[in-house]
């Protein structure tokens, strides 16, 4: 006890002595290509398993993290914890069953339920509706709803269109669910118009690849049942309209209406709790240790796919590394007596894969006020060149967005703290509102920008090529440019860290909802 506590009073500022800037970035050189190779060579490791969340993988890389903040003499950010838990829940269906007028089908061959929606139950239906395609499409005059009455009734909808099924098309899923033919559209006006539930049939039958019982994770847990879909094959569609069709097409020339078949299903779904953490470690400040900055990027990344690991080493080791490497050169400083006059918080979070989780459960349950937290430096992909970039300049600059929102003097800090350090393009192209990828929402300094907090988020741009796959490996970081974008992180927090006042908070985000 008396060793670690000398360990942590070596790093307690001298109080009443406000250091500049230029006293805390000569230990720049801390962020080092072997320290940040050094460290991602352990995160990104296939014994890391891809570090998804509430993983056993990601408790490891947690573990590790929090093992590199107490050897470098930080304080832990919950109390006595370097761990801020958050709960995770997870579904399993373990009985489904689907008959219609008495006759079982099987699950896979005939019908899946989606795991989202279905709850524990039992539900017998004898009001069923067909209402061919479902689709209500106004500007196109179309309204496969018109003199249906399908209030507490269950829906039996066909996949696709009449000419074939929807494509993705410019806009990603936002643009794609709006599309009246999309799933998500059918069900909104299944549900709209009081349908009881949505059976769509689907020509996916047999399926050739067994389908999961086990559900995708989530943040919040919600008892209540949604609303009730299934996904069936035309045999099943025959049974219940008395037809022999062998094809969606042949379904659709089925007349619409009322159909008097007995549908029943079953399902038994549990719940397993589970638990996600963000890693969190500070460095006290001085005259102004009650006001705090953050370091952030999320840990986590996607796991395994049966045998195949998911490395995550730009996608998010770099952005860690290169706050764990922060966390050295500011610890490093500390113990020559050089601390910063503000607080500096260091957060790795897990979940950001998900949904932005971690940040986001910080967000709501902070553990230092956001009223008093001056910015967050966000890192989120800075070992790698776009491959999509086609300036000379791929191999020195890096993608930073924010610095025109939230604060006017976000972009005159870090300019010229780019200045004194790496000297690379900064590239503001991500925070155009009409950005089509919406890079603005995508990252954990989301979480901090709508609670009014000012932030930077440095990006590699790194959209094709290795993106979300498992060749995502340490092999192909560019570690010389890393470390330019790392360095040059830290001397935009030195300044901040050190300055008279707070930043300004003095533009609204005036932004849409994510």
């Amino acid at each position: 006890m008396k060793k670690l506590m000398g360990f942590v009073l070596a790093l307690m500022p001298v109080l009443g002595f406000a250091q500049k800037a230029e006293d805390l970035t000569k230990f720049s050189s801390v962020i080092s290509q072997e320290g940040l190779k050094q460290k991602l060579t352990i995160l990104a490791s296939a014994e890391m398993e891809g570090r998804e969340t509430a993983s056993p993988g990601q408790k490891k890389a947690a573990a590790f993290i929090e093992s590199e903040f107490k050897r470098m003499g930080l304080l832990p950010g919950n109390g006595d914890s370097y761990q801020q838990k958050y709960p995770v829940y997870q579904d399993n269906l373990t009985e489904k069953k689907l008959t219609v007028n008495g006759n079982n089908f099987e699950w896979d061959k005939d019908f899946t339920f989606s795991l989202q929606t279905i709850a524990t139950g039992k539900w017998d239906y004898s009001n069923i509706v067909f209402a061919g395609f479902g689709i209500v499409d106004s500007a196109k005059g179309i309204n496969d709803y018109a003199g249906l009455d399908v209030k507490g009734k269950l829906v039996i909808i066909l996949e696709g269109t009449s000419t074939g099924m929807p494509t993705m098309g410019a806009g990603g899923n936002r643009a794609f669910n709006n599309n009246p033919a999309s799933p998500m559209a059918k069900m909104r006006v299944a549900v709209a118009k009081g349908a009881a539930g949505m059976i769509t049939v689907s020509a996916g039958f047999p399926k050739k690849m067994p389908t999961e019982t086990k559900g995708n994770m989530y943040l919040k847990k919600n008892d209540a049942a949604g609303f009730l879909m299934a996904t069936v094959s035309t045999s099943v569609a025959n049974s219940i309209l008395g037809k022999s069709a062998t094809s969606i097409a042949d379904l659709a020339a089925s007349n619409k209406g009322d159909y008097t078949s007995t549908i029943a299903l079953a399902a038994t779904k549990t719940t397993e709790n589970l638990e996600s953490s963000n890693v969190i470690a500070y460095l006290p400040g001085t005259d102004k240790k009650e006001e705090y900055l953050f370091l952030t990027g999320h840990y986590d990344h996607l796991g395994k796919r049966g045998n195949v690991i998911y490395y995550g080493a730009d996608d998010d080791g770099s952005g860690t590394v290169g706050v764990m490497q922060m966390a050295e050169a500011f610890a490093a400083a500390a113990k020559k007596g050089k601390s910063p006059r503000r607080t500096i918080v260091f957060m790795t979070v897990s979940g950001e894969e998900k949904g932005l989780w971690g940040s986001q459960y910080y967000s709501e349950h902070p553990l230092f006020p956001l009223d008093k937290t001056t910015a967050d430096l966000n890192t989120d992909m800075i070992g790698r060149v776009d491959t999509e970039r086609p300036t000379a300049d791929s191999l020195n600059y890096v993608y930073v967005i924010g610095h025109d929102k939230l604060s006017s003097e976000l972009m005159p800090i870090n300019e010229a703290a780019n200045k004194k350090s790496s000297n690379i393009t900064l590239d503001y192209k991500y925070d155009d509102p009409k950005d089509p990828n919406m890079i603005y929402y995508r990252s954990d300094h989301y979480n901090f920008a709508r609670k009014g907090v000012p932030i930077l988020f440095f990006y590699d741009g790194m959209l094709q090529a290795d993106y979300h796959k498992p060749t995502d490996t340490i092999e192909k970081i560019n570690f010389e440019l890393m470390q330019k974008r790392a360095q040059m992180v830290f001397y935009t927090a030195c300044d901040i860290a050190t300055r008279d006042e707070m930043l300004k908070r003095d533009i609204p985000l005036n932004m849409p909802s994510r």
